[in-house]
């Protein structure tokens, strides 16, 4: 899954941006700015006395210009913690020598989606080409259609790379469904590191997620019209989904969202096919429940406003292993594995049993050649086994232009890989090929 630094300038622009405003950066720590302080752009501050020996403060109360007189009224020293006004910044409390402010900083109000859709709209004959994509992809897990569903590609996709995938589409169109892997959110285990283009349009910048929703609705736009594929993206932020939500004809839900309830009921209110990974864990019953909750509707808040949902009978499973409680990993797309998950779906009684095999992550140990073999495994089990023939739509599978992954430097390759490993061009070709022949 990956981003090369020069596709951030052709996104959407020559200079990496697309109408591209400079807001306000947070400097809770450095110079003083209003929005560090107070969380929701107010300059003020509260305080509270803790139990035993600190003082914390809480951003709803004083205001900042009587701050000092405020605190210095109620102001205690309990030993090395004490909480002291600095430069015009409220600092919790100094404990060890170290300073530090906690509490959520208001950097800019994002566009609302209308917004974004009037600014960035679909031609009518993209509209047209994702309405007859939508059918074909929906027909797959209906069981109307014995195409094979290939999901592939990088986190962030460029254009050159789609336009390829296009055209191998074309060749193979009567056996194989190929739906571009243009993920726009990385998930991150420890919630450091790059989080995709949404976050970054430029990998080797500042975070800006206002242009971010620009340069993804941009990029997914101009990959449908440069391709002829409607692309898959993951559902990393529920509400986010709003900005793209005329363009995506398959979403996922991650591996580490699977078990949020927002998650599951914003699945359950989606017209296109959704799968739903494993947890980490490797747990399929959890992964059963979130399809359970998707095909049902629900009652509950998104984006302001208090929606009821009609339920997805096209969410579906994707397995892509997980690791153990000693991190050991662990693969889920051996035969063994599908029977189970045929048996497990037929005592739930859910609609459309499907499943997706995702041949990366921990089904190949980010083992990306693995790949490979992975899918020609799944390919023989669904030709052995008729329930699995019918249970197995597609694969998912991590490839882009260069074989392998990069650092975020100054001097990247084009067309590698910034997080996870991935296959290259060639030996995706190849697997494309393969596929067609076997399914």
């Amino acid at each position: 899954m990956g981003l090369s630094g020069r596709w951030a300038k052709q996104a959407y622009g020559p200079n990496g941006s697309m109408g591209q405003t400079t807001h306000g950066t947070n400097r809770s720590i450095g110079r003083p700015d209003e929005r560090a302080i107070g969380g929701m752009g107010a300059r003020r501050v509260s305080l509270r006395q803790n139990v035993g020996t600190h003082l914390w403060y809480f951003a709803m109360g004083f205001n900042l210009d009587s701050a000092e007189r405020s605190i210095s009224a109620v102001l205690r020293y309990h030993g090395e913690t004490r909480l002291r006004i600095a430069h015009g910044r409220v600092l919790r409390p100094f404990s060890y020598g170290k300073e530090f402010l906690m509490g959520m900083h208001v950097n800019s109000a994002l566009p609302d989606p209308a917004q974004i859709k009037e600014e960035l709209p679909l031609a009518p004959e993209l509209k047209a080409l994702k309405a007859k994509r939508d059918a074909e992809i929906r027909d797959v897990f209906t069981g109307k259609s014995d195409k094979f569903l290939a999901i592939i590609g990088p986190c962030s996709a460029d254009n050159e790379y789609t336009s390829r995938l296009g055209e191998l589409a074309r060749e193979v169109s009567d056996k194989l469904l190929i739906i571009p892997r243009i993920y726009t959110n990385k998930p991150r285990t420890t919630g450091e590191g790059y989080k995709g283009m949404l976050h970054q349009p430029n990998p080797e910048a500042a975070p800006d997620l206002s242009a971010g929703i620009q340069a993804i609705r941009h990029m997914h736009i101009r990959s449908m019209a440069e391709s002829g594929l409607t692309a898959a993206d993951e559902m990393l932020y529920p509400e986010n989904r709003s900005y793209l939500d005329d363009i995506l004809s398959y979403e996922a839900v991650g591996a580490r969202s699977v078990e949020n309830q927002q998650h599951r009921l914003t699945a359950s209110g989606m017209d296109i096919p959704v799968g739903m990974k494993n947890p980490t864990s490797g747990d399929l019953s959890v992964m059963l429940n979130s399809i359970v909750a998707a095909q049902h509707g629900h009652n509950f808040i998104y984006r302001t406003h208090d929606v009821t949902t009609d339920g997805n009978p096209l969410a579906h499973a994707i397995l892509r292993g997980g690791v153990d409680k000693y991190g050991t990993t662990h693969p889920n797309y051996h035969y063994e594995d599908c029977i189970r998950l045929w048996k497990m779906y037929g005592e739930k009684g859910l609609a459309n049993p499907a499943v997706v095999v995702d041949a990366n992550h921990s089904n190949s140990g980010k083992q990306h050649k693995e790949q490979i073999r992975i899918v020609g495994e799944v390919l023989h089990n669904r030709n052995y086994n008729e329930d699995l023939r019918t249970l197995i739509k597609g694969v998912m599978v991590e490839s882009y232009l260069v074989e392998g992954r990069q650092d975020i430097t100054e001097h990247m390759e084009y067309g590698k890989s910034i997080t996870d490993p991935c296959l290259g061009w060639y030996d995706t070709v190849s697997l494309i090929y393969h596929i067609a022949e076997k399914c």
